[in-house]
Formats: C-alpha cells, sequence, structure tokens
C-alpha cells in the first residue's frame, strides 16, 4: 500500500477531477490491479506463510500502510479479533468496510502509546517512503517503540531478485501493457512511485542493516520479487 506523498515529491501524483475532488492515478491504477477478493486471498497466503495465523487469535496487531485495508480483512478471516489499521491516504482508509478500527495516520510517527501492540504488519508500504534513511529510521523506531517486547514485526516489500528484474522487463513492453490490463496497472504504478520504488529497490544494505538494527530476524527470505522478514525487538 502506499503512504501518500507530499506534491513535491510526486508532482504528477494528484490532480483535479470534474467533480472538484482530487483523484490519484496511482491508486486507480492500484484498485485495478487486482480484485479484492484476489488481494485478500494473496495475503491471507503471504501471511499464513510467515506463521501469523499460529498466533493468539486476541493478539493486538496493526496494519501499517493498510490501504483500503484487504490484509485486515485477510487477518479477520483467519480469526484476529484486535485489528487496527494506519494510513496516510483518506481516500483509501474510506473504502475499508470490515471490523478493524482504522486511522489515517503518517506511518512514521504512529498513534500508538509504547508496547501496547503484539503484532505490526506492513505489506507494500516501506517503499512508498520518501526518503531514505531518514524515512525508514522513523518508521522503524516508531515500531519499535510501539511493539511489546515479545512482539512481532512482519514484513512483505519488493525486493530486486532476478524474478522481479522479469517482471519489470515485460511491464516496460508497450505490447504487453496493451494485452494485460494487470500488467498496465502495474507499469502505471511504478510510474508514479518510480522515484522513491527505485531509492527502495537501489539500497538493499542500506535497508537490512537499519532493520537488522532495531529487530532480530525469526525469519527472512528474498523470493519471487520479495523480502519476506519477520523480526522481534532487540
Amino acid at each position: 500500500m502506499r503512504q501518500e506523498q507530499n506534491s513535491d515529491i510526486h508532482p504528477l501524483a494528484t490532480r483535479e477531477d470534474g467533480t472538484g475532488g482530487i483523484s490519484d492515478p496511482w491508486e486507480t491504477a492500484y484498485i485495478r490491479f487486482e480484485t479484492p477478493e484476489q488481494e485478500i486471498e494473496k495475503f491471507a497466503e503471504r501471511l499464513k506463510k510467515l506463521g501469523v495465523d499460529r498466533l493468539q487469535r486476541d493478539a493486538r496487531i496493526v496494519e501499517l500502510f493498510c490501504g483500503r485495508g484487504n490484509g485486515l480483512h485477510a487477518l479477520a478471516r483467519l480469526g484476529f479479533t484486535h485489528l487496527e489499521g494506519v494510513d496516510l491516504s483518506s481516500r483509501l482508509v474510506g473504502l475499508y468496510r470490515g471490523p478493524a478500527q482504522c486511522y489515517v495516520s503518517d506511518c512514521r510517527n504512529l498513534p500508538f502509546p509504547d508496547h501496547s501492540k503484539d503484532v505490526l504488519i506492513v505489506q507494500g508500504g516501506l517503499h512508498h517512503l520518501p526518503r531514505l534513511p531518514e524515512s525508514l529510521e522513523a518508521t522503524l523506531t516508531g515500531m519499535h517503540r510501539v511493539l511489546r517486547k515479545d512482539g512481532r514485526l512482519v514484513v512483505v516489500e519488493p525486493w530486486l531478485t532476478p524474478f522481479l528484474r522479469m517482471v519489470h522487463a515485460i511491464s516496460s513492453s508497450h505490447l504487453a501493457r496493451r494485452c494485460s490490463l494487470k500488467i498496465d496497472a502495474l507499469a502505471t504504478m511504478i510510474d508514479y512511485e518510480r522515484r522513491t520504488y527505485e531509492q527502495w529497490l537501489s539500497h538493499p544494505e542500506l535497508i537490512l542493516k537499519l532493520t537488522h538494527l532495531r529487530f532480530s530476524a525469526v525469519h527472512e527470505s528474498f523470493e519471487w520479487g520479495k523480502w519476506y522478514f519477520v523480526g522481534k525487538p532487540l
């Protein structure tokens, strides 16, 4: 999910629509990239892969960069009962209809007391942060502050594996974009987030160093264009 950025960072990310509201091409592409049901199923499989389904069902869980809330729906389907979400996009948060309490807030400044949450989950939000290392340091520091001592941080983010390089090559093809709405939506999202996306992919050592300074890895893997990380606060 994308954390909204300032207009000086993404000057083309917003435009006035015909009704006087704001229409964001990135969010439009994200919404058409996959159906809500497809995304919920994808998130549920990821969470099970990372062992989240083995946690206590009354764990206090927050999904950061929650977007339209399909990760929260996946968690609810797995039986979790204390769910919250945070995202800077009021438009995406407004699309959520479910049992979780959601907040329109900056994930670099989390609105929760110290050591108050059992699990924090990020599924595709850190690579939208505007500046490295500052924005990532602020986010990780906040996560560390909010998590209980025996809590868990769960992260799934893009990573420049051979598979992702192949995806980039396909999505840069005009023919592929014409033939597939999904590929075109992905290419559009990359176009509008290119600065932060490429910044993220080009600093793997820095990202891992900052993360491992604050969290000890319980699980970490790199596959299918993703970094999968489960850690506990140091």
